[in-house]
């Protein structure tokens, strides 16, 4: 991912930004804020909590992990792609990261530490293809090819002692979902059979009312990216898009999960638009033209900034506030939460994924 631009221009009177900076670490809606005042409901109950890691930025992951192994039950290493012969391949960096990981998972007694393999194709000239539906298409053609990439999965799990699975195959083509089913059937048995554990993403985008889903694993339903780089500025998810998506939910079988993403998107004038952490956002927040304000529909936060070129850009992100906004809609619906994704949170936020159940 890109890195954001550091921002000098407009620099706004010290005591302003002090007073700023203060509102945006206790998790409350800037001075002078009436319309978009959010006030922040504690959850009736903990939830059960899970977060990803990505190998691209696992030492900052890893240090944040280090501070929530009371709160979290598993952690899911997002590490696994696939090569030019749809094989699985792994990164150096994951080569890295693992041990440490693994270093830091055993230091809690609640920690799993699972495998998350994306429909990413990373090929040898160094470019990529992500999100890739042609290769669920080859993986899922025919028995043999599905049997060759299950065998594939177990004899990773069993390499990198994971306690479980994750697959995250997105933009799959309708004609591939009868394959695709039992895919997952299949994978269920054969991992429960030597007591590991497998959860399957859904996308917002997912036919979950006309697909008969397997029972046995886990599913996952990403609640975020309700604005992203393909769309106008605005949160990543507010309380009725969660709500929608966990009520859909319903028609899924066995234990459901909804899906938060922390931190935001920063969009230029220009039109490029670059993911923010948190951290990346409340920094960029010194410089902003105005107090951030505070969403009411979606508790996110928001601010306008000029950069160098004096280029106006607009900022949404969720800070602590905003994830237990989030936090607390998904458990009104009764389901569990992970977060996408370790690095770069903020104290608050680390406290809030932090707390056991």
């Amino acid at each position: 991912m890109a890195n954001t631009k550091r921002v000098l221009y407009r620099i706004m009177a010290w005591t302003m930004k002090v007073g700023m900076a203060g509102a945006l670490l206790s998790g409350c809606a800037t001075i002078g804020d009436t319309t978009d005042r959010m006030p922040t409901a504690a959850a009736k109950q903990p939830l059960e909590k899970t977060a990803w890691l990505v190998d691209w930025q696992w030492k900052a992951g890893a240090e944040d992990l280090r501070q929530m192994t009371d709160g979290l039950t598993s952690v899911q290493m997002f590490a696994a792609y696939f090569d030019e012969s749809d094989d699985l391949y792994f990164t150096k960096a994951f080569q890295d990261a693992l041990p440490k990981v693994q270093d830091v998972a055993k230091k809690s007694s609640l920690v799993h530490l699972d495998l998350t393999i994306v429909n990413d194709q990373l090929r040898k000239d160094g470019s990529e293809s992500q999100k890739d539906p042609a290769i669920v298409s080859r993986l899922m053609a025919t028995e043999e090819s599905r049997n060759r990439h299950i065998d594939q999965i177990m004899e990773a799990v069993s390499r990198y002692q994971f306690h479980g699975i994750e697959i995250d195959y997105e933009r799959i083509e309708e004609k591939d979902w009868e394959h695709v089913l039992a895919f997952y059937g299949e994978l269920y048995r054969r991992l429960s059979a030597q007591d590991k554990t497998l959860r399957i993403v859904l996308e917002p985008r997912t036919p979950i009312e006309q697909l008969s889903l397997p029972e046995g694993p886990v599913y996952v339903m990403m609640a975020y990216n309700l604005h992203g780089p393909s769309s106008d500025p605005g949160p990543k998810a507010d309380r009725s898009f969660i709500a929608e998506l966990a009520s859909r939910m319903k028609k899924v079988p066995g234990k459901k999960v909804i899906a938060l993403s922390a931190g935001g998107f920063d969009w230029s004038e220009g039109g490029e638009v670059t993911a923010l952490t948190e951290t990346q956002a409340a920094e960029l927040a010194k410089s902003s033209l105005e107090m951030p304000r505070r969403n009411n529909a979606s508790g996110s936060l928001h601010f306008t900034y000029l950069d160098q070129e004096q280029r106006k850009h607009t900022v949404w992100y969720a800070d602590e506030t905003t994830l237990q906004t989030w936090a607390d809609a998904v458990w009104q619906e009764g389901y569990d939460i992970a977060l996408w994704r370790l690095g770069d949170l903020s104290p608050g936020s680390v406290r809030l994924m932090n707390q056991s159940k």
